[in-house]
C-alpha cells in the first residue's frame, strides 16, 4: 500500500510499497482508496494510473475538473495537485507506480512526459484488451511474497499503458520537434520564459519551433510556456501556499508585482486572491 496513516493526514504522499517488499507497482480498488480518501488534496511522488471499469463520479487535477464515468482512464503523474472530489459510486481499480517501473523504452518516454492526459474515454473496441491487460497485471500484483516476481509487474504495466493508449502518445511520437521542446520547457521553464530561447537552444528557427507546437497542440510556443509557468505557479499557491514574492523568485521573474502582472493576465485573477479561493474550495 502506498500511505503512512490516513489520506486526511496525508498532503505529500510517498511511495511505500506493501511488506516493504521491493515492488515498483502496487495496485489498489477503488473500494479501499475510498477507505483512505478524505476528499482533501494530495500530491504524490508517484504515478496513479485508473482504470474505471463502471459509475460515475469526478476527479480534479491541478485544478482542472474532469467527470468520471465507466470505461475510461484517469492518469495522475507525480508532483500534480489532485483531489478525488466524488468516488462514492465509481469501481475499478488504480495502479501506482514509481517513473522508472515501465520496462519498454516507449511507455519510458511516455510516462516521462511533462503533460500527460488527465483523463480519457476508452473505445469499445480497445476496452478487452485494457480489461485483459489490467487483470493479468492485477493477477501478477497479488503472487505471494515467495513466488513474487520483480520484473512481471513492469512488464504487465508496460503492455497496460500501450493499451490505454493516452491521447499524449500521438503527439510525442509524430512531433520530435515539439517532444525536445518540450523536455527542454520542463528543464528550464523556471529560468526561461521566451520562446526564442528555447529555439536557440534546440538549433531551430522561431518559426519552425512554432510550426511544431502549432501541430502538436493547437497553441503557440509562448502560450504552452506560460501555461507551463501558470501550472506551477498554482500549485505553489495551491499546495505549498508560497506567497506571490516566493513565487516569483521561484518562477524566475524579478520581482512580486512583475510575478503578480503575469499571473493575472494569464488567469485573471491576482495571485492572492486565486489562492485564498482555492484555500476555501
Amino acid at each position: 500500500m502506498v500511505e503512512n496513516g490516513h489520506v486526511s493526514a496525508i498532503r505529500q504522499m510517498t511511495y511505500q510499497p506493501a511488506g516493504h517488499r521491493a515492488a515498483a507497482v502496487e495496485t489498489m480498488t477503488f473500494e479501499r482508496l475510498r477507505e483512505l480518501n478524505d476528499g482533501g488534496t494530495q500530491r504524490a511522488d508517484f504515478h496513479v494510473l485508473a482504470v474505471i471499469d463502471s459509475g460515475s463520479g469526478s476527479v480534479t487535477v491541478d485544478f482542472l475538473h474532469h467527470p468520471l464515468k465507466e470505461r475510461s482512464a484517469v492518469w495522475v503523474p507525480p508532483g500534480a495537485v489532485h483531489r478525488w472530489d466524488d468516488i462514492a459510486e465509481v469501481a475499478g481499480h488504480l495502479v501506482l507506480f514509481v517513473p522508472t517501473a515501465p520496462v519498454t523504452h516507449a511507455t519510458r518516454e511516455l510516462v516521462a512526459s511533462p503533460d500527460l492526459a488527465a483523463h480519457w474515454s476508452i473505445p469499445d473496441t480497445d476496452w478487452p484488451f485494457v480489461d485483459t491487460a489490467r487483470n493479468h497485471l492485477l493477477l501478477e500484483a497479488s503472487a505471494p511474497p515467495g513466488d513474487f516476481s520483480t520484473e512481471l509487474p513492469g512488464i504487465l504495466l508496460s503492455a497496460l499503458i500501450t493499451r490505454l493508449r493516452p491521447p499524449h502518445a500521438e503527439a510525442r511520437s509524430t512531433h520530435p520537434v515539439f517532444r525536445l521542446f518540450r523536455s527542454s520547457v520542463e528543464a528550464h521553464f523556471r529560468e526561461h520564459h521566451d520562446a526564442g530561447y528555447y529555439a536557440r537552444a534546440l538549433g531551430y528557427a522561431p518559426r519552425t519551433l512554432s510550426r511544431a507546437v502549432q501541430q502538436a497542440t493547437g497553441r503557440t510556443a509562448k502560450a504552452y510556456i506560460v501555461e507551463r509557468i501558470v501550472l506551477e505557479a498554482k500549485r505553489l499557491l495551491a499546495h505549498d501556499r508560497l506567497s506571490a514574492a516566493r513565487c516569483a523568485d521561484t518562477l524566475g521573474f524579478p520581482d512580486a508585482s512583475n510575478f503578480s502582472v503575469f499571473f493575472r493576465k494569464a488567469t485573471g485573477e491576482r495571485p492572492g486572491a486565486w489562492q485564498a479561493t482555492v484555500a476555501g474550495e
